[in-house]
């Protein structure tokens, strides 16, 4: 897809996960960019939108975060339907769950049917992350580690951005590269699988690990929609039923290059 075909596009439904507000490793700014070159009918906010968790360490809200929240409402307020379905990190949201804010719905999981008749099932995914449903101090300790990581990461783009060169996720490299989080990861998806099955769907749409993926696992399609803070991804249904990943941060990226060339002609 060319970067200029992204500009304003419209889709039936999008998907966005892990966005994690009120945490420092926010990528606030390119989901602000996202967000204002895509419409659709149908948004799923799929957990961990806002991170409670964090802002119990110390608030930190800055303006871009706040301009997030009033891109969501807005495209709320001029028709799109938002369904908030909440993660570990804003858990405090399943207590409302089937509340209804206007055009803005909380519901703990819900079913989604694509324009070709697949039927979706929309959770966040902590319900099979072990850690997190075991032990809350575990989780936690983890979530302090993972803050770290995630300062190296942006002095690592700090320097590419320099450089000239695009976003890259460092802890995504090394998920891949530590063998016990592709085992967790390998783990996780097989449990998403089998809900899937359990509940009688096609499909399950998830997010949590920070792992974007479309695959299929058995008879299964395995939809994650990765997050806002490593890889800037998100799961995009065309008119036609068609699901996309698509990696916001490299198509940002070339965004910025097509618009560069006109000046570098003139």
């Amino acid at each position: 897809m060319s970067p200029a075909s992204l500009r304003a596009r419209h889709y039936r439904t999008v998907w966005i996960s892990d966005v994690h507000l009120g945490f420092s490793g926010c990528q606030a700014d390119f989901l602000l960019d996202f967000l204002h070159h895509v419409t659709c009918d149908r948004l799923y906010l799929v957990g961990d939108i806002i991170d409670f968790w964090q802002m119990r360490r110390g608030l930190y809200w800055p303006q871009s975060h706040n301009n997030v929240v009033r891109t969501l409402l807005g495209k709320a307020k001029h028709g799109t339907e938002v369904i908030y379905v909440p993660g570990n990190h804003d858990e405090l949201l399943r207590e409302h769950d089937g509340l209804q804010m206007g055009n803005v719905a909380i519901q703990g999981r819900v079913v989604h049917q694509t324009a070709d008749g697949r039927r979706l099932l929309v959770m966040h995914g902590d319900e099979f992350d072990s850690v997190v449903q075991c032990s809350r101090l575990l989780a936690l300790a983890g979530s302090q580690a993972y803050a770290l990581l995630l300062r190296a990461n942006r002095l690592v783009n700090f320097v590419r951005s320099r450089c000239g060169l695009p976003y890259w996720s460092l802890a995504g490299h090394l998920k891949h590269r530590v063998k016990n989080a592709v085992n967790f990861i390998s783990n996780f998806e097989s449990a998403v699988a089998l809900a899937a099955r359990r509940h009688d769907v096609d499909g399950v749409v998830c997010g949590h690990i920070h792992r974007a993926e479309i695959s299929t696992i058995g008879e299964v399609l395995y939809l994650n929609c990765g997050d806002w803070v490593e890889s800037c991804t998100a799961l995009v249904e065309h008119d036609d039923g068609k699901i996309e990943l698509l990696h916001w941060s490299d198509q940002q990226h070339a965004l910025k290059a097509e618009t560069a060339l006109p000046a570098l002609a003139a």
